[in-house]
């Protein structure tokens, strides 16, 4: 069994990926939503 300090940052690093998808999708503000196509 992984010890409780491993077990928090392996949760800190997933939150990071989370919020890094978040912004990258645009959710909750469309405006900042990276465009799809860029030509």
């Amino acid at each position: 069994m992984k010890s409780s300090k491993e077990f928090v940052e392996s949760i800190q690093e997933q939150q990071k990926k989370e919020e890094g998808n978040f912004r990258r999708q645009g959710n909750g503000n469309p405006a900042q939503k990276l465009p799809n196509k860029k030509h």
